[in-house]
């Protein structure tokens, strides 16, 4: 390590314990050329998260673009930016989670298990895309699945007539 006073690239080790949780090492360190103190930290480089596409090829993982794919779904709709964000971020942190590589499936099926609960017109939005929708039937039988695991909207009480 250099010495951050005299630019010396000569030191030694006085002390190592652990910081951060364990996450780093602290190491106190005595400048041989000038004798004075400092303290220096080391750190695992974390891992790039790794998308494998349906093709194979591999890219690195872009929060923002999936941020971008669910804002395009939700757009028109009573939702908010910082939702959207925040489910990005929840999408992020649970691959992260699973290693440094997913697939587009697992980062898609994430995405829709979200918006389900979030918004129908958007999963749905989302799903026509994701799913590749190339008729209305594809549409039809979506709209019964999400049917099935939704609960029916409460009926409006109607006045005496």
């Amino acid at each position: 390590m250099r010495c951050p006073y005299c630019r010396v690239d000569d030191d030694k080790v006085i002390d190592s314990r652990s910081a951060e949780e364990g996450a780093a090492i602290r190491r106190r360190r005595e400048c041989l050329g000038c004798g004075r103190r400092y303290t220096t930290f080391e750190r695992t480089e974390p891992l790039p998260l790794l998308v494998v596409k349906r093709s194979g090829s591999v890219e690195a993982f872009d929060r923002d673009k999936l941020a971008r794919g669910i804002a395009s779904a939700v757009a028109g709709r009573p939702i908010d930016g910082d939702a959207v964000d925040r489910i990005a971020e929840e999408i992020e942190d649970r691959m992260r989670a699973e290693g440094p590589e997913v697939t587009t499936e697992m980062v898609g099926l994430a995405v829709l298990e979200h918006l389900k609960g979030l918004d129908p017109v958007a999963y749905l939005r989302f799903a026509s895309v994701y799913k590749g929708f190339e008729d209305l039937a594809d549409f039809e039988r979506e709209v019964g699945l999400l049917q099935k695991t939704t609960a029916p909207k409460p009926r409006r009480a109607r006045g005496p007539r």
